[in-house]
């Protein structure tokens, strides 16, 4: 049996979920920059919010292979699977490194949707990707840590209930690792927004709720650490590879969605007397995009199957979020190109989705710390950074 054919009865699922929000919805939402909340609310009702999380607390225990299909064909349809993403692998921290405690009161609730973690603050204005340079702080006083410090690009905080949050506790101890001492918290926005946290949103190319984040003196209970205090670089890397197969996946969901597009307008869009599609010099490129798209598919999945196994897997992960944004990347260009004129028009798509995909060049993380982490760590080439 292929790997599509084990997930059929999910694909049509999906398939059958999206189509009840054609691309004039996400058309609409993009541009009046909105949030999708019959779109979630629908993905919530289904359960599919809690897909990575266990039975036992009220989720549908999927693997991570399923999971990344889901987010695919979100992304396949024409929708943007985006707002949705973070939910399922930042509960990821709380049910691998937080206390029984911490798994009871959050998970289930997260599961039937009653509360949302979406949002996910690392990275800040002076440190980019460098984490071990974030000057976010969290001090102790008695039962309770004292946070402040800057946030920037974080998602979703509008639309969330819980924050998880990256802090430096300590200074790193000589001869340490930059990256120890910082430690994982969970925010509750309800509490924190208006008194210390301050949010002011960010204008982008897409419609991604982005913000920067302003602590000062926000106080969070010592029960909302997560782990060990000075273990957070730690578990922000537990999370990363589900992050970047998740990724992986909606890239792949967007270049098919672009091939499809350009496959259909090249059989029917017709120039001199002739479908475009019967020139070499169109459909090559649109053929090459797809190959590239299939490859990138192969990556995704031995990825994910390293994954669920609980193999190591960070060289795939990575290398998976390459190959797939540099295929999407390549099959919107081919769509734009094939598309011609028309591909600049709002009520065509082709457009939005461009932005859209564009982005997974430079986020969550750049192709060149892709490259320089393969170079190093794979290849054995001396660290470039």
């Amino acid at each position: 049996m292929s790997r599509t054919e084990m997930y059929l009865e999910l694909r049509a699922a999906l398939r059958e979920l999206c189509a009840q929000f054609p691309t004039e919805y996400w058309r609409d939402l993009d541009q009046r920059r909105a949030y999708p909340e019959d779109f979630v609310a629908a993905l919530t009702s289904a359960g599919y919010l809690g897909a990575l999380i266990p039975r036992t607390y009220g989720g549908l225990g999927m693997s991570l292979s399923e999971a990344s299909v889901i987010v695919e064909e979100i992304n396949r349809s024409g929708g943007n699977a985006g707002p949705y993403h973070a939910q399922m692998y930042t509960m990821g921290t709380i049910l691998r490194h937080g206390s029984d405690a911490q798994k009871q009161a959050y998970l289930p609730a997260i599961a039937r949707g009653e509360l949302r973690l979406q949002a996910f603050g690392v990275t800040e204005p002076d440190a980019g990707t460098d984490t071990a340079s974030i000057t976010t702080i969290a001090i102790r006083a008695g039962d309770r840590y004292h946070i402040n410090g800057r946030k920037i690009y974080i998602s979703r905080v509008q639309h969330s209930d819980l924050l998880l949050l990256l802090a430096r506790t300590k200074p790193p101890a000589p001869g340490s690792r930059p990256t120890a001492g910082l430690s994982m918290f969970l925010v509750d926005l309800r509490a924190a927004i208006g008194h210390g946290l301050t949010v002011t949103p960010i204008n982008v190319m897409i419609n991604n709720e982005t913000n920067a984040l302003l602590f000062e003196n926000v106080e969070v209970p010592a029960e909302n650490l997560i782990g060990e205090e000075g273990q957070g670089f730690r578990y922000l890397l537990d999370g990363l590879n589900a992050e970047r197969i998740l990724i992986a996946a909606e890239c792949i969901g967007d270049g098919r969605w672009f091939i499809e597009r350009a496959t259909a307008r090249a059989r029917e869009r017709v120039v001199f007397g002739r479908p475009i599609g019967q020139n070499q010099g169109v459909q090559f490129p649109i053929a090459l995009a797809h190959a590239h798209i299939e490859a990138a598919d192969l990556m995704r999945f031995r990825a994910a199957a390293l994954f669920d196994g609980g193999e190591p897997c960070g060289a795939e992960a990575n290398m998976s979020k390459l190959l797939a944004a540099d295929a999407s990347w390549e099959a919107a260009n081919v769509a734009m190109q094939t598309f011609g004129g028309y591909g600049l028009t709002v009520d065509y798509d082709i457009e939005r989705k461009f932005r859209e995909t564009r982005l997974y060049q430079v986020a969550p993380i750049s192709t060149n710390l892709v490259l320089a982490y393969l170079a190093e760590h794979e290849l054995g080439l001396p660290r470039s950074y």
